[in-house]
């Protein structure tokens, strides 16, 4: 069970396989979405939150796709899981129900407060150094990377 809802997990998914496999090109939306087996189309509306948001950079162009946009030091797991929060907030509509507004959002609101405070302790390069020291760093960079 997660706290975090998947596309917040997701975008910090995204940023992470960038940090690991962009070190000589871009990564393409397509060969991240075919090395995670993502939907395409939804992982290029949250990479172009995380653009939008300074997160990532586009890059065009035949050999185009996304690079980090800060060093990954420099960027926090907690900022990520904003711009995917926002999004998210974003594409819901409707009236939610008075007992969930009134009496569980406030609790999760709290959850979600404290979980992103620790969120903002971590930077991407820690994520980075956990994922290579478990083997998925640069040994899988050619794996399902294709120009797009």
């Amino acid at each position: 069970m997660s706290l975090l809802p998947r596309p917040a997990r997701l975008a910090v998914l995204a940023a992470l396989d960038i940090a690991l496999h962009s070190r000589s090109r871009p990564v393409s939306s397509r060969a991240l979405a075919a090395r995670h087996d993502l939907p395409p189309r939804h992982l290029e509306s949250m990479l172009q939150a995380m653009v939008r948001a300074g997160i990532l950079k586009s890059v065009r162009g035949p050999a185009g796709g996304y690079e980090l946009a800060r060093e990954r030091r420099r960027l926090y797991v907690g900022e990520i899981v904003r711009v995917a929060l926002r999004a998210e907030e974003g594409a819901q509509d409707g009236e939610e129900p008075r007992l969930l507004t009134l009496a569980v959002d406030p609790v999760f609101a709290e959850a979600e407060r404290q979980a992103l405070a620790k969120l903002d302790t971590i930077t991407l390069d820690e994520l980075h150094g956990q994922a290579v020291a478990a083997g998925l760093g640069e040994l899988e960079a050619n794996e399902g990377d294709f120009e797009i």
